[in-house]
C-alpha cells in the first residue's frame, strides 16, 4: 500500500511525492546547466585573446576570469572536464540527498506500518491487536478517541478491551487506522459449527483416531 485510503492524508501524501520528484527534477537541470557552462572553461584562449574589458563585468573581475582561464588552460583537458563532472555531481547530490533523508525513511515507515495493519484488520486478533495499540496511545489520544465515541471514557475502553467487548475493539481499531489515513472494516464473525455435525476433535474421537502418545 502506497498511499492512505482517507482522500486529506492521500493529498497530502501525493503532494508531497511530487515536491521532492521536482525539487529532484529541478537540481538535476541545475547540475546539468552547471556543467555545461563550465565545460565553457575549455575555450579559455579565445577570452585571453580578447584584449578588451568584458562586458558588464568590472575591471577587477575581469582581471581574475582571465587569471583563472589562463590558470585552466595549463591544465590537462581531461582533468578539467573531470573536475567539472565531479562538482556538477556534487551539486545535484548534496541537496537531493538532504531532501531524501527527511522524506525517505517517514515514507518508507508508513507503507510498512499501514501494509501491516491492514493485515491486521482482516481478522479478530488482529483486531485486538489494534486496539491494544490504540489504546498505548499518549493519554490524550486515548481521550480524544474516548470522545467520539457514546458515553465512553478512556477507563471504559480499557475494561471494554480487557473483557473483549466487540464495539469497544471496533472502535479502538477503527481509530487505530484512521491515525494512519486508512478504513477500517469490522471483520466477518465466524461462523459456528453446523449442529448435527461433531467438532474435529469429536469426529476423531468418534472415528477411533487418537494421538500417538509422545516418546
Amino acid at each position: 500500500m502506497w498511499y492512505a485510503q482517507n482522500s486529506a492524508r492521500r493529498t497530502h501524501q501525493l503532494a508531497g511525492d511530487a515536491g521532492v520528484l521536482l525539487w529532484t527534477a529541478l537540481w538535476a537541470a541545475a547540475a546539468v546547466i552547471a556543467y555545461r557552462l563550465a565545460c565553457l572553461l575549455a575555450l579559455p584562449r579565445a577570452l585571453q585573446e580578447h584584449r578588451r574589458p568584458l562586458p558588464l563585468i568590472g575591471g577587477r573581475a575581469d582581471t581574475v576570469l582571465r587569471r583563472a582561464a589562463g590558470f585552466v588552460d595549463a591544465m590537462d583537458p581531461v582533468t578539467v572536464r573531470s573536475a567539472v563532472a565531479v562538482g556538477a555531481l556534487a551539486l545535484f547530490v548534496a541537496p537531493v540527498a538532504l531532501v531524501l533523508v527527511l522524506w525517505l525513511p517517514r515514507r518508507l515507515r508508513w507503507i510498512r506500518q499501514a501494509g501491516a495493519a491492514r493485515s491486521l484488520a482482516t481478522c479478530d486478533d488482529g483486531r485486538d491487536l489494534l486496539a491494544l495499540r490504540s489504546l498505548l496511545r499518549p493519554l490524550d489520544e486515548v481521550a480524544a478517541t474516548a470522545s467520539e465515541i457514546p458515553e465512553a471514557t478512556p477507563g471504559s475502553l480499557a475494561w471494554g478491551w480487557r473483557h473483549g467487548d466487540p464495539e469497544t475493539l471496533d472502535a479502538l481499531a477503527a481509530a487505530e487506522l484512521e491515525r494512519l489515513g486508512l478504513d477500517f472494516t469490522p471483520p466477518p464473525p465466524a461462523e459456528p459449527a453446523p449442529l448435527g455435525h461433531p467438532l474435529p476433535a469429536q469426529a476423531a474421537e468418534a472415528a477411533g483416531i487418537t494421538a500417538d502418545p509422545v516418546g
